[in-house]
């Protein structure tokens, strides 16, 4: 039997209405995406982390940019940037829980970009963390929705975003698929915005 015939007789498998055809066909597109489509992805954005769903509402906007925007002026006014500069930022509008997120390789992240992060060694955070810059030297963050979360007291994680180092960045956010990521934290999430 030549490979073109066996082919055939697989393809003609996967094609049954049957349980077994179900199950082969489940595992092939989980092969399929985890051992050709990710790895792809990964070189072709140049990140290991291609795709981040966010989970966590730290950079959640509860309303349109002005309100938002009225909101939150004084603390990134105290950090030079104004209205007109912020909603010039990609993602100005902030990020949903559930969104999915797709990430480029990111050597230099400039103020207003979303970054993606490994938390400090001593953190107690699990996941990467998805905030926007607010310095360059040192590389600092923030979560759009917290308010002041840098303060003493108020980091419960010990995470550092005033002090990020090159190699503690996993990239950029460069485009958001809405909501998506519910599929995935339906099954792996607690509690809500």
């Amino acid at each position: 039997m030549n490979i073109i015939e066996m082919w055939r007789k697989f393809w003609a498998f996967l094609k049954k209405d049957s349980w077994q055809s179900w199950i082969v066909s489940l595992i092939l597109i989980i092969v399929i995406i985890k051992f050709i489509f990710f790895p792809l992805l990964s070189l072709a954005t140049g990140t290991s982390l291609p795709l981040v769903v966010v989970e966590s509402c730290s950079m959640y906007h509860e309303s349109g940019f002005d309100s938002w925007w009225g909101q939150n002026a004084a603390y990134y006014e105290s950090k030079n940037i104004n209205e007109s500069e912020f909603s010039s930022f990609s993602l100005k509008n902030g990020l949903n829980k559930g969104d999915i997120i797709i990430v480029n390789g990111a050597k230099n992240p400039e103020i207003g970009d979303i970054i993606i992060f490994n938390a400090n060694s001593d953190s107690k955070a699990l996941h990467p963390i998805i905030h926007r810059v607010i310095s360059e030297n040192p590389l600092g963050t923030k979560g759009d929705h917290n308010f002041d979360q840098l303060a003493p007291g108020n980091n419960v994680q010990n995470i550092d975003e005033r002090n990020i180092k090159q190699e503690q960045v996993v990239g950029k956010a460069v485009f958001k698929i809405p909501y998506l990521g519910w599929l995935k934290l339906i099954f792996f999430s607690r509690g809500s915005c």
